[in-house]
C-alpha cells in the first residue's frame, strides 16, 4: 500500500527530528553557527555601500546617507580626496570582518561537523555490535561498514550544512526583499516574483533525485561487498581461477551505481539550466524596470548599482533554498539508511534487573527446546537434556545438523524459538549478558586473531593481563616454544585476520586465550580439523589440561578430540539422542 503525501512529509519531518535529537550534545555549536551565518547578512548588506558612496556622494554630488553622515567626522564631508579615503577604509574594514567571520564559521563547521558524525557512527557502531548474529548473517558485515562510513556522515551535512544555511538564507532573503523594498518597492516585487517557480521546480526534482540517489547507494555498498568478500577470500578465488567473475560481478555493480551517478547528474544539470535561467529573466525584468526608474528620476544611479548588487544577495538566498532542498535528497538517504540500522531491535535482549553472575558451577539443562533461524525449518525441536557440572559433552552428527547452533544457544548468541536453557538452576535470560559470555572460553574451527601482537590477541579476553599471565597461558597452550622464535616474539604482529602464522600456531594462540581466561565452561568447536597429525597431538595435549575441571563441549568429526568425552549428543534430523 503505497503512503499518501502526508505520511511521506510526517516521515521526513521525523527523520530531520531523529537527527537533531542525536545531535542534542552539540546544539550550542549549530547554535553558534547559527548566530554566524545570522551575522553574514548585516556584512552581506553594507559591502556593496561603499560602491554606492563613491558613485553618490564623491563622483555626484547625493549628500551622504544620514545614518552613515553622523558617523563620519566634519571636516571628512568638506573634501572628496578624504571622504575617499574613508570609503576605502571602509571598505577594507568590511573585507576584513568578513574574512574573520568566514574563518571562525569554517573553523567551528568543521569541528562541530567531524564531532557529530562521530558520535553518529559510534552509536551505530555500539548498536551494530549489540545486534544479534542472524541480522549480520543476513545482511553481511559490507552493508554495515557502508552504513557506519558512509551513511552516517549525512547528520553532518543535514545539521550543518542543511538546517543553518536554509534558516539563514530565509532571513537572508527576507532582509534583501525589505531593504530593496526600501529603495524601490515595484523592484523588490519583481526580484521575489520568480521565487514561487524555483521552489516548484526544486520541488518536481527532488523526488527524482531522492530515488536515484537510493538506486545509487544500493549498488555503491554492492560493490564494496564484492570488493570486501572477494579480497578476504583471495586465496579461493585464485584456487579456483574465478578472478575473471568476481571483476565481473564487480564490474557490473560499478557500472550501476555510475548509471545511477550520470542519472543524478542529468538531473541537477537540468535543474541549474532551469534555475538559471529563471533567475536572469529575474534580474533582466529588475535591471529594465530599474533604468526606466533612473531615466524618471525616481532613482539615482547608485541605488540602481545598489539595487543590483542587492539582487545578486537576494537571488543568492534563493538557489541556497533551492539548492539546499535538492543536496539534502543524498542526505536523506544516507541518514535514512542509517537509522534504519538503529531501528533494528535485537533479538537477543538483556531483561531489566539481571541476575549478576561471577563464576558459574557449570550445570546446564535444556528444557524442551527447539530453534529455528528463519521461523519455518527447525534447526531441532523438543530437546531435553541435563548436563552436570565438569563434564564433557561430545557433540556429534553430521554437517549442518545444529551442533555449532547448540553452542550458540548455551552463549546467547542466539534465544531458543521455544523452551528454557538453565545455568546453575537459573534461565539464561535472567542473566546479566556481559556476566553470562564471561563464563565461556572459546576454541573455534577457524581461530579469529585481530590484526595486532600475540600478546595482545591472547590477553583479548582478559586485557589487564600482566605478560607473565600472558607467558603463562601460551606454555600451556604449547605455544611458548614457536612464539619465542618469532622475531619480536610476543610483540609480533599476527596481521589481518592472523594470516601470518600457520593454521596450527593460529589455533594454539587461541587456546592460550582460553586458558588466560580461565572460565568455568568451555566451548570446543572443530579444533583439530585444519591441523596435521602432529600438530593434532600438541593442541590435543593442550585442550586435555584445558579441560580439567571445566564443564566442556566439544564439536569434532575426528574421534581423537571426542575420544574422552563422558557424554555424547548425537545431532540428527533436529533430534538430539544421548549417548
Amino acid at each position: 500500500m503505497f503512503a499518501t503525501v502526508a505520511e511521506k512529509k510526517k516521515s521526513e519531518i521525523d527523520l530531520y527530528r531523529r537527527l537533531l535529537l542525536l545531535a542534542r550534545p552539540y546544539w550550542p555549536h549549530l547554535g553558534g553557527l547559527f548566530l554566524l551565518g545570522l551575522a553574514s547578512t548585516p556584512l552581506t548588506l553594507l559591502t556593496p555601500v561603499p560602491l554606492k558612496l563613491a558613485i553618490d556622494s564623491v563622483v555626484g554630488n547625493k549628500p551622504l546617507p544620514k545614518a552613515i553622515a553622523a558617523c563620519i567626522p566634519e571636516y571628512f564631508k568638506q573634501s572628496d580626496f578624504l571622504l575617499m579615503l574613508f570609503i576605502v577604509a571602509l571598505m577594507l574594514t568590511l573585507s576584513l570582518m568578513t574574512s574573520v567571520h568566514d574563518f571562525v564559521t569554517s573553523l567551528l563547521r568543521k569541528f562541530t561537523g567531524e564531532k557529530l558524525q562521530l558520535r553518529f557512527r559510534d552509536k551505530l557502531f555500539q548498536h551494530l555490535q549489540q545486534l544479534s548474529l542472524s541480522y549480520h548473517d543476513s545482511r553481511g558485515t559490507a552493508d554495515a561498514v557502508y552504513r557506519v562510513q558512509w551513511d552516517a556522515p549525512a547528520i553532518n551535512y543535514i545539521s550543518i550544512d542543511g538546517l543553518i544555511p536554509f534558516v539563514s538564507a530565509c532571513l537572508q532573503l527576507v532582509a534583501m526583499v525589505v531593504v530593496i523594498g526600501f529603495i524601490d518597492t515595484e523592484l523588490a516585487i519583481i526580484a521575489i516574483a520568480i521565487s514561487p517557480f524555483l521552489f516548484a521546480v526544486a520541488y518536481f526534482y527532488r523526488i527524482r533525485l531522492r530515488d536515484g540517489y537510493s538506486e545509487m547507494k544500493h549498488h555503491d555498498s554492492r560493490t564494496q561487498e564484492v570488493l570486501q568478500e572477494t579480497l578476504g577470500a583471495l586465496r579461493v578465488v585464485k584456487a579456483f581461477g574465478r578472478e575473471g567473475d568476481e571483476h565481473n560481478r564487480y564490474m557490473h555493480h560499478a557500472n550501476a551505481t555510475i548509471s545511477a551517478w550520470l542519472q543524478i547528474t542529468r538531473s541537477e544539470g537540468l535543474w541549474g539550466g532551469v534555475v538559471g535561467f529563471i533567475s536572469t529573466a529575474g534580474t533582466a525584468a529588475v535591471l529594465f524596470i530599474g533604468i526606466r526608474h533612473v531615466q524618471a528620476g525616481v532613482l539615482s544611479l547608485g541605488d540602481l548599482l545598489l539595487v543590483m548588487a542587492y539582487l545578486g544577495y537576494l537571488y543568492g538566498p534563493l538557489n541556497t533554498l533551492g539548492q539546499t532542498i535538492i543536496a539534502m535528497q543524498s542526505h536523506y538517504v544516507g541518514a535514512r539508511r542509517a537509522l534504519a540500522v538503529l531501528d533494528e531491535i535485537p533479538e537477543v535482549v538483556e531483561q531489566t534487573n539481571p541476575t549478576p553472575l561471577r563464576r558459574a558451577r557449570g550445570e546446564i539443562m535444556f528444557k524442551d527446546v527447539s530453534f529455528s533461524y528463519d521461523d519455518a525449518t527447525n534447526v531441532f525441536k523438543h530437546v531435553s537434556l541435563k548436563v552436570d557440572s565438569r563434564s564433557r559433552i561430545g557433540l556429534i552428527g553430521r554437517t549442518g545438523a545444529g551442533k555449532t547452533t547448540i553452542v550458540s544457544l548455551l552463549m546467547r548468541l542466539y534465544d531458543p524459538t521455544a523452551g528454557k536453557i538453565f545455568l546453575d538452576g537459573i534461565n539464561l535470560k535472567n542473566y546479566k549478558l556481559a556476566d553470562l559470555r564471561n563464563q565461556f572460553s572459546v576454541v573455534l574451527q577457524e581461530p579469529v586473531l585481530f590484526s595486532r601482537s600475540i600478546a595482545e590477541n591472547i590477553a583479548y579476553g582478559c586485557p589487564d593481563s600482566s605478560r607473565e599471565e600472558v607467558i603463562r597461558a601460551a606454555q600451556l597452550a604449547n605455544a611458548h616454544e614457536f612464539i619465542s622464535k618469532l622475531p619480536k616474539g610476543y610483540d609480533t604482529e599476527v596481521g589481518e585476520r592472523g594470516n601470518r602464522l600457520s593454521g596450527g600456531e593460529r589455533q594454539r594462540i587461541s587456546i592460550a586465550r582460553a586458558f588466560l581466561k580461565d572460565a568455568p565452561i568451555v566451548i570446543l568447536d572443530e579444533p583439530t580439523s585444519s591441523v596435521d597429525v602432529t600438530t593434532e597431538e600438541n593442541i590435543l595435549s593442550a585442550i586435555d589440561d584445558l579441560l580439567q575441571g571445566r564443564t566442556s563441549f566439544i564439536v569434532s568429526h575426528r574421534l581423537s578430540a571426542i575420544k574422552n568425552c563422558d557424554t555424547y549428543l548425537n545431532i540428527d534430523n533436529g533430534q538430539v539422542l544421548i549417548n
